[in-house]
């Protein structure tokens, strides 16, 4: 099973063109969509679970055409949007089973069965009978995923799903998704680099409605090596720095600030030789310093 994605192009009623003609093949398992806010990742995600419409373009899940055959799209979809409100007053096991009979499960043994598996699963079982308004913003989180896995999904959509955790719920949130890509095609839309580096096995990059990368995270760490420099620097300073080296990075360190740059032979002047990572990869690529082409040559 595999989501292929084919030219997929939308301009809203303003004039933004969020996506122009998007070309994807993801495959089952987790697959990162990576982008700035903005980039176009949300409105992807909207189309690819039938709540809007592309201007041009198709999509096909195996045989189901995800632009023409929404109800076919519907039975098999999971999707957790970025902004997923709740009954604040509705306990979680009563909430659950709601949405299960949305779903289609009326037969009231088989819902409980269903109900408590899931709650079980998002590890919220012990607290069941809680009232969602007090659940932690993580705990909302894992309700989502305990909503969006309800029928068995061979699609799951997740949108920016860790932003505002804090690091244990963030953990926790990421290892309940790791479990989800066995049987299903899980997309993650995140514009944190570290939810993808440590979950997804594909990947892809979107900026200004465009794909600018699509590749196997260790591959485009890896076409990096040799490529990546760093050095301590004055913050003044910075801006002779970027005349004069292909700067992708900076970040304050210590009261000073700490810079990446991209070459592919020493720069010298003090730069330091590192290990590439995944925010190497990203940075690099929405500087323009890197492609699928570097990417090909320097693996081949």
């Amino acid at each position: 099973m595999a989501l292929q994605i084919t030219n997929l192009s939308k301009t809203y009623p303003n004039g933004v063109q969020a996506l122009k003609n998007v070309t994807l093949t993801i495959p089952k398992g987790m697959y990162g969509l990576l982008g700035p806010n903005g980039a176009g990742k949300s409105t992807l995600m909207r189309i690819l679970a039938t709540l809007q419409e592309p201007d041009s373009g198709s999509a096909h899940l195996s045989d189901i055409d995800v632009v023409n055959q929404k109800e076919e799209v519907r039975k098999t979809l999971g999707y957790l949007p970025q902004e997923f409100g709740v009954y604040p007053k509705a306990s979680a096991e009563s909430l659950l089973d709601y949405f299960a009979v949305l779903k289609g499960i009326t037969n009231r043994a088989s819902r409980k069965e269903v109900v408590e598996a899931l709650l079980r699963q998002t590890n919220l079982w012990e607290v069941r009978k809680q009232k969602l308004g007090g659940f932690s913003g993580g705990m909302r989180q894992r309700f989502g995923v305990a909503v969006a896995l309800l029928g068995n999904p061979k699609l799951l959509i997740v949108d920016e799903p860790t932003a505002g955790l804090d690091p244990a719920e963030r953990v926790r949130f990421l290892n309940l998704l790791s479990e989800l890509g066995e049987n299903s095609v899980v997309i993650l839309s995140t514009h944190i680099v570290e939810d993808v580096s440590e979950l997804c096995t594909n990947m892809a990059i979107i900026n200004k409605g465009q794909i600018l990368l699509e590749a196997q995270p260790l591959q485009a760490v890896a076409a990096l090596q040799g490529h990546i420099w760093r050095k301590l620097i004055e913050k003044k300073t910075l801006p002779f720095l970027e005349q004069e080296h292909q700067v992708i990075s900076t970040k304050l360190l210590s009261g000073r600030t700490l810079v990446h740059i991209y070459s592919q032979e020493d720069p010298g002047n003090g730069f330091e030789l590192i290990e590439p990572d995944l925010e190497d990869v990203y940075f690099s690529t929405m500087a323009g310093y890197y492609s699928a082409n570097t990417q090909k040559e320097v693996l081949s």
